[in-house]
């Protein structure tokens, strides 16, 4: 029987070999492909002659967000959820203008609430460990923290409730910000709107303990969003006074399984720092002021995090059975097992939780914006693909207007064949990464 590096070997050797890896190099070593099996053409728009023709199969990138399941794809998603959030904070770009950068802007974090004391690892400000609830000090790596210090105790059935609820948490704390922004400026809630909007991008981030965040750009416009200027009276403290207000107050009411009432609120932990225009390289420099490229990146690093879990989790459970088998910590089994069990309850039917297991019960999107806070990811892609395109016909000499686009593609597969290509593309991918890194290092240090 052929070993793993035999199966290798062969591959290397193989006929088709350099096909395979220009295609594989066609998706930047993507780790699941989409396959597919068809043609593309350009046509004379007026006399239908076929200009350029590319025919067979090909690999399409399989768009995953997770790092843990696709690096290739998740560095794109990351790149694109980037220049999201930048155009909104810096603006000059993608329709968004560089006037935003003197709006009232705040980064926010909210918090899930305590649903049991949990392993905790906190320094001093000397940098020295305070001990945990259960007395002893933690390592930074010790797998315990974030898991209950008494399992038995631990309100799994709220805590899953809550992250079920939490999008819902969120809506709620927009149209309070806006009830709350309308209060201090001392105008009538229903003409807010009028003369002024909430924008926002925000992101999802998981802690150690399975529930998640959200961290959020808060931008205060004029009525049209991104390309009217706020209002006089809009200022950075009174939507940081609004913020921590609409946050205290906003709460959804759902009940447990024996009918009792359980009321869902944000966590006691509630951070907004105002953003400053500020040119600095660092995060955040010696007086709090957040830098703009730095905060951009840091959101969208954690709108392609998972939930801390192996790639096991990834993907939807069909099977109470399959829970046993997952490659996960005990509590996040105990928070899975949990979502499993309220979704077979007639009463919590409409929340899917067993669609959602995998996501420890967290129904909404990682990344999400409001409408006019900036440009969309279909937007950004679609740039991607005319630029693609008018590369093409670049180089082929041709007119964009005088030539038809015709795809005509079939679905083949998912993922590579044997453990032999996946091997291969893997190193192709780490190759790639390795390389860019290289290049951005350079440039840096220039």
């Amino acid at each position: 029987m052929l070993t793993l590096e035999d199966r290798i070997t062969d591959h290397l050797r193989s006929a088709d070999y350099t096909t395979w890896r220009s295609k594989v190099l066609g998706v930047n070593g993507c780790a699941k492909p989409i396959r597919l099996a068809g043609a593309h053409q350009l046509q004379d728009a007026a006399t239908g002659r076929v200009l350029h023709h590319i025919g067979g199969e090909i690999f399409v990138p399989c768009g995953n967000r997770r790092a843990t399941v696709c690096p290739t794809c998740s560095d794109r998603y990351a790149a694109d959820a980037f220049h999201l959030i930048r155009a909104g904070l810096i603006g000059g770009t993608k329709g968004v203008p560089e006037t935003v950068t003197a709006r009232p802007r705040a980064f926010l974090t909210l918090t899930a609430p305590s649903f049991g004391p949990v392993h905790t690892r906190r320094l001093t400000a000397r940098g020295r460990i305070v001990p945990c609830g259960c007395g002893e000090h933690h390592r930074e790596a010790d797998p315990r923290i974030g898991t209950p210090i008494d399992p038995d105790s631990y309100d799994y059935t709220g805590s899953v409730l809550w992250q079920a609820h939490a999008g819902v948490l969120w809506q709620r704390f927009v149209m309070r910000l806006r009830r709350e922004l309308a209060k201090q400026a001392g105008i009538p809630n229903r003409v807010f709107a009028d003369v002024a909007r909430v924008s926002y991008g925000k992101v999802a981030e998981y802690q150690r303990r399975g529930l998640i965040h959200f961290h959020a750009v808060v931008r205060l416009d004029g009525p049209e969003g991104a390309t009217a200027p706020a209002p006089p009276w809009a200022t950075s403290e009174l939507l940081e006074q609004a913020l921590y207000a609409a946050a205290a107050a906003v709460e959804v009411e759902t009940f447990r399984p024996d009918g009792e009432i359980l009321t869902l609120r944000w966590g006691a932990q509630v951070d907004v720092r105002r953003i400053q225009p500020c040119t600095v390289e660092d995060f955040e420099d010696a007086d709090g002021q957040i830098s703009e490229p730095r905060l951009a990146a840091y959101i969208a690093k954690y709108a392609t995090k998972g939930t801390g879990k192996t790639e096991a989790a990834d993907t939807p459970i069909r099977s109470e059975l399959d829970i046993a088998h997952l490659k996960v910590s005990e509590h996040h089994r105990r928070i899975i097992q949990t979502c499993w069990d309220l979704g077979g309850l007639e009463p919590y039917e409409e929340l899917n939780l067993r669609r959602w297991a995998h996501m420890l019960g967290f129904r909404g999107h990682f990344l999400t914006k409001s409408r006019r806070y900036s440009t969309t990811f279909t937007t950004i892609r679609g740039d991607r693909r005319a630029y693609r395109l008018a590369e093409t016909l670049d180089r082929l000499g041709l007119e964009p207007d005088s030539v038809l686009v015709v795809n005509d593609w079939r679905f083949q597969g998912a993922g590579y064949r044997d453990d032999a290509e996946r091997e291969l593309a893997a190193g192709i991918a780490q190759r790639i990464r390795d390389d860019r890194k290289a290049k951005y290092d350079k440039e840096n240090q220039q």
